[in-house]
This record gives structure tokens, sequence and C-alpha cells, in this order.
């Protein structure tokens, strides 16, 4: 009896009790629907774009050198006339002259046609240099603060030399040795934009050596080409992107004046900063416009650029992605 009574017991214990019913099937109604999957988080790319899209400046100074870029571009097919020739019967015509809406210079030249031919030399000099100077800046940012080695250290010092010298006055200087032309006002340009932009790669890279994920790789058995090109050099280009763009409107200003100055792109070039020069020998004669035209293209362009810079800056910040 005391043995029918364990195994009863025993039984008992190891029976698995029946699964609960479903909820529908106590109530009579039909069981709820199962839990939706998280959505799916958007990727950096994307919430750069939104940030960026959020940036009113930014959108309108992208669409400003968009048109700027687009005018230089297309400039045969949005003028008629040839920007070298003029008509001296005509010199000096006001706005708004029939076929001449912006006026003609003292040299009887369309100013519309001039200022659009223009918009060729005076971007070339602000993307020219700066897409030359940018991979050699990285390359010498990335090795100076990622090997911390002496010929890295002393080729920062060299560089950093050059920051005794302000970047016009170097400008100016390395302009006047090499000859006016467009070719030698970007090298003396690209020349004074070197030591700035690999300062800010060195910058760049030393902040994020330290970081606990170049460690983490590190420790994972990462190597040196790989923490170099896979973990730093993605996280430097970002700022060297937002300088890089940032400088190039001051690299116009700095090569309209190398030109207004008479030792950079040299006349009959249409460039803005020559049309400027040009305009300021007949400035106080009461044809204002002649100078001020060009001179204002250089002062939207360039504001362009710095505003794009600020807002490419605001679209990687991680912080301002997700406010």
């Amino acid at each position: 009896m005391s043995a029918e009574i364990i195994a009863n017991q025993t039984q008992q214990a190891t029976q698995v009790p029946p699964a609960p019913k479903p909820p529908g099937e106590l109530s009579g109604e039909p069981a709820p629907a199962a839990a939706a999957s998280p959505a799916r988080q958007p990727s950096r790319k994307r919430l750069a774009l939104r940030a960026f899209a959020r940036d009113k400046a930014a959108v309108v100074a992208l669409v400003v050198l968009l048109l700027a870029v687009g005018g230089a571009i297309l400039a045969p097919l949005l003028t008629s006339y040839d920007p070298y020739a003029g008509d001296s019967s005509r010199r000096l015509a006001p706005l708004f002259t029939p076929g001449h809406w912006l006026g003609l210079d003292g040299q009887g030249r369309d100013i519309w046609s001039r200022l659009l031919y223009g918009g060729r030399y005076s971007l070339t000099v602000a993307f020219v240099p700066v897409l030359c100077v940018f991979p050699i800046a990285l390359a010498l940012g990335l090795f100076a603060g990622a090997t911390k080695s002496r010929l890295g250290g002393i080729a920062m010092r060299v560089l950093d030399a050059v920051f005794a010298f302000p970047i016009v006055l170097l400008a100016l200087a390395l302009a006047a040795v090499f000859g006016g032309g467009l070719g030698n006002v970007m090298m003396a340009i690209g020349i004074t934009l070197l030591p700035y932009m690999t300062r800010v790669a060195y910058n760049a890279t030393v902040q994020e050596i330290g970081k606990e994920y170049i460690e983490a790789a590190r420790v994972a058995g990462a190597t040196n080409a790989q923490l170099l090109f896979k973990q730093l050099m993605p996280n430097v280009v970002s700022p060297l992107v937002v300088y890089a763009t940032s400088t190039m409107g001051l690299m116009i200003v700095t090569a309209s004046g190398l030109s207004f100055l008479g030792v950079g792109i040299t006349p009959p070039t249409p460039d803005w900063g020559v049309m400027t020069s040009d305009g300021s020998q007949v400035l106080l004669e009461g044809y204002a416009h002649v100078a001020t035209i060009p001179g204002f293209a250089v002062l939207v362009v360039a504001l362009a650029f710095n505003l794009l810079g600020d807002g490419i800056r605001d679209a990687l910040d991680p912080h301002k992605q997700t406010s």
C-alpha cells in the first residue's frame, strides 16, 4: 500500500501540467496579433541628409553654389556675347540697357557675359587647389598623428612655421614669385592651404586615436593598416571635409584679391577679381555697377561656401542629427 502511495505521488510530481489556453479560446475572442517587429533604425547617411535638409541656410547656400556652377558651365547657352569683345561706342552703359541687362564695362564688354565666364576661373581657383591638397593633407595628418614618429613631428613643426605668416600675405608673396596666370595662382593658393588642412587632419587623428574603439580594434587583432584606413580615416575625413568646404570661400576671396592687386589672373581674362579691379578705375565716376556686380558675386559665393560648410558640420554631428 505504501509503495502504491509513493508511486502515485511520484507520478503526480513528474506529470507536466497542461499548457494554458490562449486568451482567445477562454473568452471566445480571437487572439491578439503578434507584436510588430521594431522599426529599422535609419542609417547615419540618412540621418545626416535629414539634418542637412533641416538647415535652411545650408540648403539655400547649396542652391546658390549649384546656380553659380551651372551658370559657369552653361555660359555659352546663357549669353550670346563674347566676354573679350567690346563696343567702345557703348562703354559704361548702365544697368538694364537693352540687350545688356547688367550694363557694359569700361571697354564696352557685356558684364553679364564676363560674369558667367569669369565664374569658371573663380570657381576653378576654389575647387582645384582644395581637391589637390586634400589627399596630401590627409596623408600627412594621419601619418604624423597616428605614428607619432620623429619624422612626422618634424614635418608638423615645419608646417607650423608657416602659421607665422598670414595666409593672404603668404599667397601674395608666392604669387609674386611664381608670376601671374591661373596655374600659378592655384599653385600659390595650394601651398598656402597645405599647412592649415594638415593641422586639421593631425588634430582629428590625435583626438580619435585615444578613443576606446581604437583600443578595442587593436585588442581584437587589427593591424596598423586596418586601424589607419578602416578605423581612423573615416573619422578624420569628416572634419577635413567641413574645413575644406568652408575654405573654398576664402580661396575665392584670396584669388580675387590677388587679381585685384595685379599678381593673380591677368587681364583681359574675365575673372571676378580682374573685373572688380577694372571697375574700381571708374568707381568714382558714377559707374559703381562695373565693380560692385563682380564684387557682390565674390561675396555671395564665399558666404555660400561658409554656410555650406557649417551645414555639413552640423549634419555630421550625431547630437544635431537626433535633435
